[in-house]
């Protein structure tokens, strides 16, 4: 246990586990399901997995397959992960107790970032008042949308309201439609709100809260803020225009579709590629040069400590700052008037390269164990998977057992791994007392 208070964030993979061994359980029982069978361990795994990392990928048709007990299984467990194991576990204890211990505050500490923040009580209800809040306010919308345009009872939309809007703001992609919501592509008043939550849910908390702090004074934000909070612009607006261009005549996507109808699908669809997962366009029929595009930005995902997976927006926008500065030959890289330690360089590298050993490993292993499939297929659920986008071509449903586990375990690491190795390689930092001579090798 000591050796845990001095490194808390080693605690993160292990409270995960947990979780998805508890919801594995859970949705194995018979009742858990529409036909009251039990789930084979697969694919309970699978779900289980898919639901605390906020990926939202299906080997099963959701809204037929899981009854009222499995849906609201998959609803807790995505906001139990997306909230963070360990985050909701000190807010427990806060509404328990009424104070938190030594060992809570560097639990909390460890898994959102916040290594400076003196007060952690004020910091968790910070936390819970912005998803709650979030949440609440996506909910009304959406469930008075439903029952006054669809004529849902109000059971119905209400129900369908908290789901989508649970699922939206914690990044996760599970739907209670067979079809994603598609159904909903050209309604602003349904995509809009949960394609907003997941860009609020996906900025992640130490930036959020600092760019509302300050946002009359945006210059006085840190470089991770700004990085992250620019960052994202740049990425929707890329995305955007990139996929308005690919699909703007597609007729099995927007083709048919008048302007305005296909400038809101093809926001909200890029608002909710990154790590929202949700299908509003039907991505299985998009072209194949628009696969690239919701490729790179599922891989790089969202913002450091958020419910988003990838390698993060700052670790992705500050590599392009250290190419830059080396391109001009500049000593020091710069971000916003403010030199980036040589250490911040080495951890976003360090990231970037294992994220992308880890899809070609993942993509290398699905490969092997399906056939007759493409390999933009592949390549695209590998890193859906990978960066908990949740985002599908159709492949997941059709995986043999041993592909399901191996997108299972990339799930799994794609949650924990960006933020535990970043925030391991920061907590193990250590000095030597000697240094080798220096030598330059040749490189390219």
């Amino acid at each position: 246990m000591r050796r845990f208070l001095r490194h808390p964030v080693r605690l993160v993979p292990f409270g995960f586990l947990v979780a998805i061994a508890i919801g594995t359980g859970l949705l194995m029982l018979p009742w858990a399901t529409s036909a009251h069978r039990h789930t084979p361990l697969v694919t309970a795994l699978f779900t289980a997995t898919s639901a605390v990392s906020v990926t939202g990928m299906a080997v099963t048709d959701t809204p037929n397959y899981w009854n009222g007990f499995g849906l609201v299984m998959i609803t807790v467990l995505t906001q139990v992960g997306g909230l963070g194991i360990l985050t909701g576990a000190a807010l427990v204890s806060l509404a328990v107790t009424r104070q938190l211990g030594l060992r809570n505050r560097l639990l909390v500490q460890a898994e959102t970032a916040e290594y400076g923040f003196a007060d952690l009580r004020r910091l968790l209800l910070r936390i819970a008042g912005t998803v709650f809040g979030c949440e609440l306010v996506m909910t009304a919308v959406v469930t008075a949308r439903l029952r006054l345009a669809y004529d849902y009872s109000p059971g119905r939309a209400l129900w369908s309201g908290t789901f989508h809007s649970i699922q939206a703001f914690n990044n996760g992609g599970f739907t209670l439609y067979t079809d994603g919501l598609v159904g909903f592509a050209r309604d602003p008043w349904v995509s809009l709100p949960l394609a907003f939550g997941a860009i609020v849910g996906g900025l992640g908390f130490p930036a959020l809260f600092e760019a509302f702090r300050q946002r009359r004074r945006p210059g006085r934000w840190a470089v991770a803020t700004k990085l992250t909070v620019w960052g994202s612009v740049v990425l929707v607006a890329v995305g955007f225009v990139g996929l308005l261009a690919t699909e703007w005549d597609n007729p099995f996507t927007i083709g048919t579709y008048d302007t305005p109808d296909k400038l809101l699908a093809t926001f909200t669809q890029i608002a909710l590629s990154r790590t929202g997962g949700f299908d509003v366009i039907g991505v299985a029929a998009l072209r194949e040069e628009s696969y690239p595009l919701l490729i790179a930005l599922m891989f790089i995902g969202g913002g450091s400590a958020s419910t988003a997976g990838g390698i993060k927006v700052s670790t992705f926008f500050l590599l392009g700052f250290v190419i830059w500065a080396e391109l001009r030959g500049e000593p020091d890289v710069t971000v916003g008037r403010r030199r980036i330690a040589v250490a911040s360089q080495r951890q976003a590298l360090t990231v970037a390269l294992l994220s992308v050993a880890l899809v070609t490993a993942g993509t290398l292993g699905l490969t092997v164990l399906t056939t007759d499939v493409r390999f933009n297929a592949t390549l695209f659920e590998v890193t859906s998977a990978f960066s908990t986008a949740g985002l599908t071509v159709g492949l997941t449903p059709h995986l043999p057992a041993s592909g399901e586990l191996v997108l299972t375990v990339l799930m799994y690491i794609g949650r924990i791994g960006p933020l535990t190795l970043g925030s391991a390689i920061a907590l193990n930092t250590r000095r030597r007392l000697y240094r080798y001579p220096k030598e330059q090798p040749v490189v390219g």
